[in-house]
C-alpha cells in the first residue's frame, strides 16, 4: 500500500491510468474512494493520482485540527511520491480549499486547475442556508452511518435515486470516517482565511463546477470564484447538488474532460 510519510500522518495514495497526471482531491470526511463514478471516464485518457486527505480512510487521524495548508502540502506531497513534477489538479469541496492552496504555494505544479462545489472562503464566501450549516457540524458527533444519512438532503439532488445514494453510503461506511477524523477536518476548513486576495494571482487554466441544486455551497459561490481567478470559466450542472459526481456523473465527466482536452 503506498504511503506518503509526512511525519504526523501517513498518507494513502494510489495512481491509475496513463496519460497526462491529474491529481484528484476530495472534499470533508469523504475517502478517496468517492471518486468511483469518475474514475472509469478518466483513467483512459489521464493518470489520475488520489489520496486519503488526513483524518479519513486509509491515511488515519493523525492528532488535530488539520489547517487547510497542511493538507494542501500533504498534496504536494503526494505528487512528489507519484513523481510528478505537475499535474492537472481537481479538488471537490474541502478539497477545493486544498487545491487552492496548492496552487498560491506551487503555481509551477499546476498545468491547470478544477474547482468543483466550492468557493472562495473568507468574507466573500456566500453562506449556505442555516439548516446546512448545523447539519454540518452536527454531524461531528454522530457515527457514521447516522451522519451519511442526515446530510442526504443536503448534498444529493432530489431526483438523485436512491439506489445511488445507497452505494455511495456503502462504499463510505467500509471505510468509515470517525468524528474525530471529521471533526479536525471541519476545524481547518473554519480556521481557513480563504483564498480570495490572493486568487488573482492564479495563471492556470481553471474551471470552476457547481450543481445548480447545491444546498450545503450556494451555487453562488461559483461566480463569485471564477470572478477572482483571471480568465476562469463556469460551468453549471443541471439537477446536481453537492455530490455532482454521483447526481450527474456522466454530465460532470463530459464537462471535465472537455476542458482537460483543451489543455
Amino acid at each position: 500500500m503506498p504511503v506518503v510519510d509526512r511525519g504526523d500522518a501517513q498518507i494513502w495514495w494510489e495512481a491509475e491510468g496513463a496519460g497526462e497526471p491529474l491529481l484528484l482531491i476530495m472534499g470533508l470526511g469523504y475517502s478517496a474512494d468517492m471518486w468511483h463514478r469518475l474514475l472509469p471516464e478518466l483513467t483512459p485518457r489521464y493518470r489520475t493520482i488520489r489520496f486519503d486527505n488526513r483524518g479519513v480512510g486509509r491515511t488515519g487521524v493523525p492528532d488535530g485540527p488539520y489547517p487547510i495548508p497542511t493538507m494542501a502540502a500533504d498534496a504536494l506531497a503526494v505528487l512528489d511520491a507519484a513523481g510528478e513534477k505537475s499535474a492537472h489538479v481537481f479538488g471537490v469541496s474541502m478539497g477545493g480549499f486544498i487545491a487552492q492552496e496548492v496552487v498560491l504555494a506551487a503555481p509551477e505544479r499546476v498545468r491547470s486547475l478544477i474547482l468543483g462545489c466550492t468557493g472562495s472562503g473568507g468574507p466573500e464566501f456566500v453562506a449556505a442556508e442555516p439548516a446546512a450549516m448545523e447539519m454540518a457540524v452536527a454531524r461531528a458527533s454522530l457515527p457514521p452511518d447516522e451522519a451519511a444519512e442526515i446530510a442526504i438532503p443536503f448534498v444529493y439532488a432530489k431526483d438523485t435515486p436512491r439506489s445511488v445514494i445507497d452505494e455511495d453510503v456503502a462504499l463510505r461506511l467500509a471505510l468509515p470516517t470517525s468524528p474525530e477524523g471529521y471533526t479536525n477536518q471541519l476545524l481547518g476548513v473554519q480556521a481557513w482565511g480563504g483564498g480570495a486576495a490572493r486568487l488573482s494571482a492564479i495563471t492556470a487554466p481553471t474551471l470552476v463546477l457547481q450543481g445548480d441544486e447545491d444546498r450545503l455551497v450556494n451555487p453562488a459561490n461559483a461566480e463569485v470564484l471564477a470572478g477572482a481567478i483571471p480568465g476562469a470559466r463556469v460551468e453549471i450542472l443541471s439537477g446536481a447538488s453537492h455530490v455532482f459526481f454521483s447526481d450527474q456523473p456522466l454530465a460532470s465527466a463530459k464537462a471535465i474532460l472537455g476542458f482537460l482536452d483543451e489543455q
